[in-house]
């Protein structure tokens, strides 16, 4: 079979980000968690030491680029599966060539992409010859591999996660594809750098997404007189769907937009919080950021006031996932204006930044052994566990017993206002609070 060139003459009318793939590790963006020196994924690819594994991470990260680029760094011949046209019998065919193969001293890298596509007969068909070692499995997808991958074929896979680029990897790539004769070196091109900023942000971590827009623009942009191709903000709008591409040219007001909008809903005013939400869906922001940022809101500006408020903003985030846009816009502004009218409490918040606190100053402070397990005999003599009370078998279900390390024992992290129903959690911690502070002084313990 004849290996699978990573060039061909076709090379200059494919599209963009076809013609700038990587072919080395040098080359390629982001993942700097498992391809920095050093790190476990390059170690193995430098050493030669791939063995089967699944790519887990969200679109356009560079999943099947790797794949290639182990390929191709190995020697081994490049074979990719499509769960859409591959059935039983065509696995099957591959992998008694790729047997064949390994008896000459040749490896077979099978790419199997969106491998959560596959069913369980496809996923079994690789199980033998993976364990054989007839193929090296490199499986991509976006899904969890603990759900959509067969138990047996996972474990013998190792996990690596792939995270979605930064706007600095996709900055650094998008003036790459400006520069390189593979891209549009060979041309003189006029865009802004707020432009490339705000295409990066559109493209939401997506490097594919990345360069097609570049792409588009290109395409799209208008010639001067002196021979230079323009790429305006109006240009790019059209390539973004977007009216407006960046809320200003150093993307500053683009953190202004979403702090008038989490300060719109802690002042409980649901008409500006939702003017700047749609404000910023107009300019072009990723209706899921502003879903996650309401779900930390929900939290930390609401928290146990109505806790149904987190409900609400998490409903909110799989509707943008769900439908996307324009459809959930609509979704987006009822958790929006919820969060504005819900009773505020930042007690949640307060307590984790304050426990935080404590913990950098008292790293390391013992668990109390009336709660530490006590799975052997030996710790049962060292009194692991002595002194525990199951809070189920009092007639209070509160046991009277010390749970934070002793250098702690007198602190409160938790302190409740009295917005909504955190009224009642006060209460009820203040009658816990009274009951355990008259054991201590000894009044009828």
């Amino acid at each position: 079979m004849e290996q699978l060139s990573l060039f061909d003459d076709r090379e200059t009318s494919a599209p963009l980000a076809s013609r700038l793939r990587p072919h080395t590790l040098g080359k390629y963006a982001g993942q700097k968690h498992l391809l920095g020196k050093g790190k476990i994924l390059r170690r193995l690819i430098e050493d030669d030491q791939i063995s089967s594994m699944i790519f887990w991470g969200p679109p356009g990260v560079g999943k099947t680029t790797l794949a290639r680029i182990i390929a191709e760094q190995t020697r081994a011949q490049f074979v990719e599966f499509s769960a859409v046209n591959s059935g039983i019998k065509e696995i099957k065919e591959v992998m008694t060539r790729a047997e064949q193969n390994r008896k000459m001293g040749i490896r077979t890298l099978l790419f199997a992409d969106e491998i959560h596509r596959f069913n369980k007969a496809q996923q079994d068909a690789f199980l033998p010859f993976v364990e054989a070692g007839s193929i090296i499995l490199v499986g991509a997808t976006t899904e969890n591999p603990s759900f959509e991958i067969n138990s047996a074929l996972l474990s013998r896979c190792k996990v690596f996660i792939l995270k979605a680029l930064s706007e600095e990897d996709l900055k650094e790539l998008l003036l790459h594809a400006l520069h390189s004769p593979k891209g549009f070196g060979n041309m003189k091109i006029e865009i802004e750098e707020f432009l490339l900023s705000a295409i990066a942000r559109f493209a939401n971590g997506d490097a594919r997404t990345a360069l097609n827009t570049l792409e588009m623009a290109v395409l799209n942009g208008r010639m001067n007189e002196e021979a230079v191709l323009c790429v305006d903000e109006d240009i790019l709008a059209q390539c973004m769907n977007r009216r407006s591409l960046l809320y200003d040219k150093n993307g500053e007001e683009h953190y202004n937009l979403i702090s008038a909008l989490h300060k719109s809903m802690r002042n409980s005013d649901p008409d500006a919080a939702v003017y700047w939400m749609c404000r910023m869906l107009d300019g072009g922001e990723d209706p899921l950021y502003i879903a996650r940022r309401l779900v930390r809101f929900a939290s930390e500006d609401v928290g146990m006031a109505d806790s149904g408020a987190l409900g609400v903003a998490v409903a909110a985030y799989q509707a943008c996932h769900f439908l996307g846009m324009p459809e959930c816009d609509v979704h987006l502004t009822h958790a929006v204006v919820y969060l504005s009218m819900a009773p505020k409490s930042n007690a949640l918040y307060m307590a984790c930044e304050a426990c935080k606190t404590d913990i950098k100053e008292f790293p390391a402070e013992p668990v109390p052994l009336q709660i530490c397990n006590a799975p052997t005999s030996l710790m049962k003599e060292m009194d692991y566990g002595k002194g525990y009370i199951y809070a189920h078998d009092t007639e209070e279900k509160i046991a009277r017993m010390q749970c934070l390390p002793d250098a702690l024992a007198e602190r409160r992290y938790y302190r409740p206002g009295e917005q909504g129903q955190e009224k009642q959690v006060k209460e009820k911690i203040e009658k816990i609070l009274a009951w355990r502070d008259s054991c201590d002084s000894g009044s009828g313990c």
